[in-house]
């Protein structure tokens, strides 16, 4: 197979090691800076060019889209499947899970543990927003934060009412959600390909540090899920309609509870801790999947 991958960095632990994996499977794999792709939008005659030139046709696409190129990302990954390349992961299950608001609200549709989570616009609405959410401690994250940024937790309803007023007066949404206490500043992260999970790890805080992002300074180790959890990241991963993803889950009093579904999950922090060869079973996934113009989408919105 002829796979393209869409990534800006071509270093990250991540691109090499599916691009080692394609090859060790005989397949061809280039990387594509994203934002240097243009894009002619002609009628029947999709194109796609980068550095000058006009991309060849290709059996597949991974999409590694950065968060802040999320836009353009996803209009290239369009102009693909439009060309009929099987995506990895299609273009509108992406931005379904990016958009936290929209894959909250699509997780409670499906009845899939989450914690209270509240949203308002007006700053009026704040005590009430507060008493939904259960009172303080709580969390407040922006809609548009990634890798823990932009999470705040508030201890007290002064404080909560404080961080909601100061980031409404800069003028963007946020979401505010109950804090897990018993979660202890862990989580759980699952590995979802083709609808299985292939690898799980618990990520757990820095000293100090509610958020268990690997990128601050988190650690990671191999884990053993309960059938509920396992279930509940399957039927995440399926509401989203994403074919690869990382679902993160606490482990509340209640049961599981879903904090994000991650399309372009890191590779590094799994596979070291669990030793599973994720990449393997994703170059897997497409050698049985990619077939031309296999795309539920076609580029629809």
């Amino acid at each position: 197979m002829k796979i393209a991958m869409l990534a800006r960095n071509p270093n990250l632990y991540s691109h090499q090691r599916l691009k080692e994996a394609a090859e060790a499977r005989g397949h061809e794999l280039d990387i594509i800076h994203t934002l240097r792709c243009y894009m002619n939008i002609a009628s029947r005659r999709p194109e796609i060019y980068y550095n000058g030139e006009k991309l060849p046709l290709y059996d597949a696409v991974i999409p590694r889209i950065g968060a802040s190129v999320t836009f353009y990302g996803l209009a290239v990954l369009r102009q693909f499947e439009m060309m009929g390349v099987y995506p990895l992961n299609e273009s509108v299950a992406i931005g379904r899970s990016r958009d936290k608001l929209r894959s909250m609200q699509i997780l409670a549709r499906e009845g899939i543990g989450l914690p209270v989570t509240t949203f308002a616009h007006d700053p009026k609405q704040t005590e009430e927003v507060l008493k939904l959410a259960g009172g303080a401690p709580l969390v407040i994250k922006l809609l548009e934060g990634t890798q823990g940024i932009g999470v705040v937790l508030a201890d007290t309803e002064r404080s909560a009412k404080s961080v909601i007023e100061a980031f409404r007066g800069a003028g963007v949404n946020i979401l505010v959600q109950e804090f897990i206490k018993e979660a202890g500043g862990t989580d759980i992260r699952a590995l979802i390909v083709g609808g299985k999970v292939v690898a799980a790890m618990k990520r757990t805080g820095a000293e100090g540090e509610f958020r268990s992002n690997l990128h601050r300074g988190g650690s990671a180790q191999s884990i053993k899920i309960s059938p509920e959890e396992r279930s509940t990241a399957i039927r995440a991963a399926k509401a989203m309609g994403l074919n690869v993803c990382g679902v993160d889950m606490l482990r509340a009093n209640h049961g599981p509870v879903v904090m994000e579904v991650n399309s372009t999950p890191g590779l590094e922090g799994v596979e070291k801790a669990t030793g599973i060869d994720v990449a393997g079973r994703i170059i897997e996934l497409l050698e049985n999947q990619a077939k031309p113009g296999k795309t539920k989408t076609k580029g629809k919105g």
